[in-house]
C-alpha cells in the first residue's frame, strides 16, 4: 500500500522552527518528486516546496528563504525545516508525489501563535 505519512507539526510561537518529516512507503521513492503542500482553514489546498530525487528544489514565494526541503533516499523521508515561522504558516501540513496523487494522507497541523 502506497503510504505518505507527514509528522512533526505542533504548537510554537513566530519566530520559532518546526521540522516536518514525511515517511514513504509502498513505492519506489527515488523514482517521485515529493512536495509539501498546507491547506488553512476556510482556503484551498497550495503547493509549498518539492524536490526531485537528484535533489532540485521548488519553493513557494511565501516560503522562500526561511523554509528548507530536504530527502533522505536511504530513509525514503523528506523533511521541511521551518524557520521564523509567522502566524500565517498556521495550517494543515501533508505531502504527496509532486504531481499530487488523488490520494491524500491524514498531515501534520503547524500552529503559529503571534
Amino acid at each position: 500500500e502506497v503510504q505518505l505519512q507527514a509528522s512533526g507539526g505542533g504548537l510554537v510561537q513566530a519566530g520559532g522552527s518546526l521540522r516536518l518529516s514525511c515517511a514513504a512507503s509502498g513505492f519506489t521513492f527515488d523514482d517521485y518528486a515529493i512536495g509539501w503542500f498546507r491547506q488553512a482553514s476556510g482556503k484551498e489546498r497550495e503547493g509549498v516546496s518539492c524536490t526531485n530525487s537528484r535533489g532540485s528544489t521548488y519553493y513557494a514565494d511565501s516560503v522562500k528563504g526561511r523554509f528548507t526541503i530536504s530527502r533522505d533516499n536511504s530513509k525514503k523521508t523528506v523533511y521541511l525545516q521551518m524557520n521564523s515561522l509567522k502566524s500565517e504558516d498556521t495550517s494543515v501540513y501533508y505531502c504527496n508525489a509532486n504531481p499530487p496523487w488523488k490520494k491524500w494522507g491524514q498531515g501534520t497541523l503547524v500552529t503559529v501563535s503571534s
